[in-house]
């Protein structure tokens, strides 16, 4: 495997006890033989280790907690209060990420957060096994991409590969696998049936340069995604989280013309929209880790949730220009709101998703129309 940039930044692998013999354990290891190995008992150790750093958030990123998931690894995602939600179901293979985002809700999320992967995968497959057994009337979408990056962990592990084949071996479920890399040259050639979504987080240059530390350029995400689709896979972007300031309207319908000058809109599956949104704890973070970026300084109130988001007639008036937008530049393309009510829908999208069988519904089509699955109807 060749390693991935973060990979290089890794100093120490804390290695639980329990875990210690895993293969999965000794494959990691084997690609990462410039890193220090030590075994813990538990994570208290690195929580100990990390509290003592100036930035602990930081710090935890250099270093990598091979463990046990101990909970479920295939569960429903929370959502939020009072907002519309999609009825995503996580596959949840490690926490933490590499990468260094401005905005990003896990740096409040853990207390220290450090960058964890579960080992116990045989787990994990025997639940999938369990889920798709039980075959639903209704098709069903499961990402990796809640708690981490779904393919940051690609240069030690061949966990992403494995799940990719045993999703092409049944036809009611979807995987989407959600990125800010371009690392995706170990999913190609794989037999993946089109039953995996690789998606790619957009946004603006501007965003990505001032707010996204060590993800990938947006041209290097978007030949990224054409890659994919020279490869069979559909595809899908998420603009989540838009971050309004002067001139951000113009720069985000060139990000959406440059996507579909990249990539067909008929292979593209789905594209959400949100706005940024925090927990207030999030703020105080985002000041004192990125001392020039202004995301805290923005209009925002305490939304129905208790996050932090963008006075309403601000966002939904972005959103207005980037659902015209998609209309115009690419009308067949399923897309839909990541966390906003249905009054928002209604004035951006002339409907309510609640009248069209709820936001799942309008993704599980899209996913039985561009990726071959059986829906409801058994098609």
């Amino acid at each position: 495997m060749n390693l991935m940039p973060w990979t290089r930044q890794i100093t120490t692998v804390f290695v639980d006890r329990q875990v210690e013999n895993f293969p999965q354990t000794a494959k990691v290891l084997a690609n990462l033989p410039h890193a220090a190995i030590e075994v813990v008992d538990g994570p208290q150790a690195i929580h100990s280790l990390l509290k003592k750093e100036t930035d602990s958030i930081g710090a935890g990123k250099k270093v990598l907690h091979l463990c046990a998931n101990k909970g479920r690894f295939v569960r429903p995602c929370p959502g939020t209060s009072h907002y519309s939600c999609c009825g995503y179901t996580i596959v949840h293979i490690g926490a933490y990420c590499p990468m260094d985002c401005a905005y990003c809700v896990l740096q409040a999320y853990f207390h220290p957060p450090v960058l964890s992967f579960f080992v116990n995968q045989d787990e994990l497959f025997a639940q999938l096994d369990e889920f798709f057994a039980r075959k639903p009337a209704d098709m069903r979408r499961l990402g990796t991409g809640e708690f981490t990056d779904s393919l940051v962990w690609d240069s030690v592990s061949d966990l992403s590969a494995r799940l990719v084949e045993r999703f092409a071996a049944q036809n009611h479920a979807v995987l989407e696998l959600k990125t800010k890399t371009a690392c995706v040259d170990g999913l190609l050639g794989l037999a993946h049936n089109r039953k995996t979504i690789v998606a790619f987080s957009v946004n603006t240059p501007r965003v990505i340069k001032e707010q996204e530390r060590s993800t990938a350029s947006l041209a290097a995400r978007l030949a990224a995604a054409r890659k994919c689709q020279e490869s069979g896979y559909p595809l899908a972007f998420h603009f989540d989280p838009q971050v309004i300031y002067p001139g951000c309207e113009d720069e985000y319908v060139k990000v959406v013309e440059q996507i579909f000058k990249s990539v067909s809109p008929q292979n593209t599956v789905w594209i959400s929209l949100g706005a940024f949104r925090c927990m207030p704890d999030l703020l105080p973070v985002i000041r004192g880790r990125f001392p020039k970026s202004k995301l805290p300084y923005g209009e925002l109130i305490p939304g129905l949730d208790n996050k932090m988001r963008y006075f309403k007639p601000l966002r939904t008036a972005l959103f207005e220009v980037m659902v015209k937008a998609l209309k115009d530049i690419a009308p067949g393309v399923t897309a839909y709101f990541c966390m906003e009510d249905e009054p928002a829908w209604k004035k951006c999208f002339g409907f309510a998703p609640s009248t069209q069988g709820g936001i799942a519904a309008l993704l599980d089509e899209a996913a039985v129309r561009v990726c071959g699955i059986e829906g409801k109807s058994g098609r």
